[in-house]
């Protein structure tokens, strides 16, 4: 697709997350590794035809939090393999025409980091400001009331010198000053060197998060429900207004990108940021004023929505309406499912999840697919002595463990689904039904999943109106179906979901004639009568509309 060719590739291009400790086994250790990724490459790219991976992180770790907490952010932990295996992934992945895209982890390190270790060390040492330290109350306790999103006291006291430390998630991810000029120049150095081994663009974990008050002020009760889209326990007690998306993050990210354009002179490189903010308005604040901060500020918002057509309009509306006020250039994005999430399969059920795939790929912006929703891969049950995630561990009870949805990849009817050997255990239990439910199985199956994602994906690359066309929604509908129209100066799309489980009538007559060219439901094809558009329950179509 020449577009995905440009400069302007990741707008145009379908980003897939992996989560490379679950994606393939290269070595027979039960854990996939970058060896793995490169194994699968021609799978990413001859049937489902991605435009770019995404790799969650891979960096040397005590693996506390499974590789966020980072103790070199310029190596290979050799869990995965080397930088001569992470170089040859980058090359084997652009002779495929898939750009790599890596997790850059700014808020925080390993407790075991170098820079940690010297900084902990004294109060008088160099790097001690690369983080955050502060006294104690006159009582001993913490400087303030912040919490920690994975429970508890954001801050940990440190014996040796008398003072707490902060850290926004486990005490051994502290968190990194970014307001300290040598730390600064350090990371930005750590971007240099990833860039210099010619990756095509960063996905910033927890940006939202990077900046915080300068006076350490308490931060006030929350009066009202959680923050977002599920419950984070005694996290939510408290509005986060100095520690979440803090307005000084803004000039950082201004930073971050002069620095990535300076390395675009030969091909277009993307900012991603991980921003769980449903305001739109402070939400769009992270493209910048001047479109000079985040490419793609990744758009949560369906995961809050309720599933039913009438939210999921207003989610689009909304974030085209948010996009309007911004200068023009700035590209929408819609994420359904990731490495923190739920499987969507599990949180909308088969028949939705087919639904919420039709609906990624044919809204206007660049969406993320998460491995293994390309098959419907659903929440694995982890018995209780093999739990590994620590948020399941700390915060009990409210299901925020989220080791079910990063299970391994499903393969082939061999054991272990393909993805390790049958003689490996694998790091997390595989699905026990993965026979039937993996690529080998499904790409026999004109009715699956995942010939019915690899169908959408063609079609999206196939069409500038469905990749790059505007979209406006219709409001002649039943209230339990969602449709809207892609268009661009040469063709017309009609698509059209119906939430409900029962069959859907629209009448859409001042369209013309139509022609369905991919439903949900595979045996559907042909012309489609506009003036009485039945849709099955469950059922999304595209259907090409005659000049």
């Amino acid at each position: 697709m020449g577009d995905v060719a440009s400069a302007d590739w990741w707008k145009y291009g379908v980003v897939y997350q992996i989560y490379p400790r679950s994606f393939q086994d290269s070595d027979g250790d039960g854990t996939g590794d970058l060896a793995g990724v490169i194994d699968r490459l021609d799978y990413l790219r001859d049937t489902l035809g991605i435009d770019a991976i995404w790799l969650s992180p891979f960096y040397p770790s005590p693996n506390a939090d499974f590789g966020y907490d980072v103790a070199d952010f310029c190596d290979i932990d050799p869990l995965f393999g080397d930088l001569a295996t992470f170089d040859r992934l980058v090359a084997a992945a652009h002779a495929r025409d898939i750009r790599v895209i890596i997790d850059y982890v700014p808020n925080h390190s390993s407790d075991r980091h170098p820079w940690f270790r010297e900084s902990r060390s004294s109060r008088d040492n160099p790097k001690r400001d690369w983080y955050y330290w502060a006294d104690p109350k006159p009582d001993g306790s913490p400087p303030n009331n912040w919490l920690a999103v994975f429970g508890g006291p954001a801050w940990t006291w440190d014996e040796a010198t008398g003072q707490y430390y902060l850290h926004t998630f486990l005490p051994e991810q502290p968190d990194l000053n970014w307001r300290n000029p040598e730390l600064k120049r350090a990371m930005l150095n750590v971007l240099r060197f990833w860039l210099d081994r010619h990756v095509d663009g960063i996905r910033m974990d927890a940006i939202h998060f990077l900046m915080k008050d300068t006076q350490v002020r308490d931060e006030p009760p929350n009066p009202g429900a959680g923050r977002g889209h599920k419950d984070f326990g005694e996290y939510d007690s408290l509005l986060h207004i100095y520690t979440f998306a803090h307005p000084d993050v803004h000039p950082v990210l201004r930073e971050i990108r002069a620095l990535f354009d300076a390395y675009g002179t030969n091909r277009a490189r993307v900012t991603i940021g991980e921003t769980h903010i449903f305001d739109w308005d402070v939400w769009a604040r992270y493209y910048g004023e001047a479109l000079d901060e985040l490419h793609l500020p990744f758009n949560f918002t369906l995961l809050q929505a309720h599933w039913e057509a009438g939210a999921v309009r207003e989610v689009v509306d909304g974030l085209e309406g948010a996009l309007a006020a911004l200068p023009p250039g700035a590209w929408p994005n819609y994420v359904l499912g990731n490495h923190d999430e739920p499987r969507i399969a599990t949180r909308l059920s088969r028949e939705g999840a087919r639904l919420a795939m039709l609906l990624l790929l044919t809204l206007r912006g660049t969406p993320t697919l998460y491995y293994g929703d390309e098959l419907g891969m659903e929440d694995v049950p982890v018995p209780p002595e093999k739990v590994q995630d620590p948020w399941g561990l700390r915060v009990v009870g409210l299901g925020l463990g989220r080791d079910p949805e990063r299970s391994p990849m499903l393969w082939d009817d061999a054991a272990n689904a393909g993805f390790c050997p049958p003689e490996a255990e694998p790091w997390l239990p595989i699905d026990p039904a993965y026979t039937g439910r993996n690529v080998q199985a499904q790409l026999a199956d004109p009715d699956s999943m995942l010939v019915l994602t690899r169908d959408l994906l063609r079609l999206r690359r196939a069409h500038r109106a469905l990749h790059a066309g505007i979209y406006t929604a219709l409001d002649s509908v039943p209230p339990d179906c969602f449709a809207y129209l892609r268009r661009d100066s040469e063709q017309r799309f009609l698509v059209a979901l119906n939430f409900a489980p029962e069959e859907r009538v629209a009448q859409l007559p001042d369209l013309g004639a139509g022609r369905v060219v991919l439903s949900t439901h595979a045996n559907r094809a042909g012309d489609a009568d506009l003036g009485m558009l039945r849709l099955r329950g469950f059922e999304g179509c595209v259907i090409q509309l005659h000049p």
